[in-house]
């Protein structure tokens, strides 16, 4: 049976991603699913995309805005672009998207079945299940207008859709997972995310077997005799959801001390520090590439090595590349750019059989583990503020335009 492993409340949060972002999020993304399928495998990347907390963090370390339901469309459009290239390599696909392009699905799965030999007609029959379970089975006030379905060679796949809420500016993001799928219509889910709702008519929980076979049956003998006794019936059997994790995504833009493990930051801090001349000192001596590049590296590392229980603070995750809309500060292009060109490098020499690069980062992100036990820092706060301060020399930029001396004084009270 299938493991639901939380949710999360997500606020509707609008605007576009900025080309200059987008072609860095398609590249960071790739470059990161390839060291995770380099370690773990295939089926390790799936599992991931279908943890709402890891997912969530995914988004956050690619520059997207840390709290909100955008970070679903942009992480499926950054891997689509960003994988298309490498996919049969690979043997990792990714189908559908936003709007139009989820309802293109089932074609791109089809041709996709016609190219590689993969079960077209039952990744489409997938597909359609379950947009059709989260959109019919599930009624809880969401209306799905997303739909992500990734699959392997192996014909294994994982499912990352999400409904909207106009009236409540909130949305609701479903994870499925096919490894542990038994039923399409009981329990299906890997997670759902989103905001608490108080009751829903939930037809996929175990315990609502007996009403499923009660409106089947009424699609038999239909009456309004009987409508009336089923309906009676059924008011003993409202099903409850289950008690998950629940991850709160708050309205607030800003990344604040609560929303964020202390602790986990000042051991990655610490790590890049003490690791990272250690296990980077080839690259250190690049001109340009320094103690700011190897904090990155560190948490791109915690993305592609930590457990799921490392994810619980999506938030923490966006002090690695900042955030389109200058939240918690602008994304600093000369060091998102530096993080790209050394995991590449790194992917690049395991392929070839020299893991050592690669295995750098794994060393960088147990340091950090250790470390966080004992390490001490900055608060949050001065960190943000002293990122804000070097904005310029980084190449900060944001939606509203590239990062001055002057605007950087004016925010932090200098």
């Amino acid at each position: 049976m299938t493991q639901r492993t939380g949710s999360a409340d997500l606020p509707l949060h609008g605007g576009r991603v900025p080309p200059w972002l987008a072609s860095r999020m398609a590249g960071l993304g790739a470059v990161i699913t390839q060291a995770i399928v380099h370690h773990y495998g295939r089926d390790e990347f799936l599992q991931r995309l279908a943890h709402p907390f890891w997912f969530q963090s995914f988004g956050a370390v690619m520059g997207m805005d840390w709290h909100s339901s955008g970070i679903t469309t942009s992480v499926i459009g950054a891997l689509k672009r960003g994988l298309a290239p490498m996919q049969d390599e690979l043997g990792l696909y990714v189908c559908g998207g936003r709007g139009k392009h989820s309802r293109k699905t089932p074609d791109e799965l089809q041709a996709l079945g016609n190219r590689t030999g993969i079960d077209g007609d039952g990744l489409t029959r997938a597909s359609r299940l379950v947009a059709k379970v989260d959109s019919a089975a599930v009624q809880d006030g969401f209306d799905l207008y997303l739909h992500g379905f990734f699959v392997t060679a192996a014909g294994t796949w994982t499912v990352v859709q999400q409904g909207m809420n106009g009236d409540k500016r909130q949305a609701r993001r479903y994870h499925w997972h096919s490894r542990a799928l038994q039923s399409f219509v009981e329990e299906p889910h890997s997670a759902i995310d989103g905001p608490v709702q108080g009751e829903i008519v939930n037809l996929t929980d175990r315990r609502a077997e007996s009403s499923r076979k009660a409106q089947m049956q009424l699609l038999a003998d239909i009456g309004p005799d009987q409508i009336v006794a089923e309906y009676e019936a059924l008011q003993s059997l409202k099903p409850r959801q289950m008690e998950l994790p629940h991850l709160v995504m708050p309205a607030h833009h800003d990344v604040r001390a609560k929303d964020v493990f202390t602790r986990r930051l000042h051991g990655t801090l610490a790590a890049a520090a003490e690791r990272g001349p250690a296990d980077f000192a080839d690259l250190l001596l690049n001109p340009g590439v320094g103690a700011r590049t190897v904090r990155s590296l560190a948490m791109v590392a915690e993305v592609v090595h930590g457990a799921p229980c490392r994810f619980r603070d999506p938030a923490r995750f966006s002090l690695a590349h900042g955030g389109k809309d200058r939240r918690p500060y602008s994304v600093p292009l000369k060091v998102y750019d530096e993080t790209i060109r050394v995991m590449k490098s790194a992917v690049q020499s395991a392929k070839l059989g020299r893991d050592e690069q690669l295995s750098a980062f794994k060393r960088l992100d147990d340091q950090a583990r250790i470390l966080e036990r004992t390490a001490e820092g900055p608060s949050l706060e001065h960190h943000i503020a002293q990122e804000r301060l070097a904005s310029p020399g980084l190449g900060g930029r944001s939606v509203f335009g590239w990062e001055k001396e002057q605007s950087i004084k004016k925010d932090t009270g200098t």
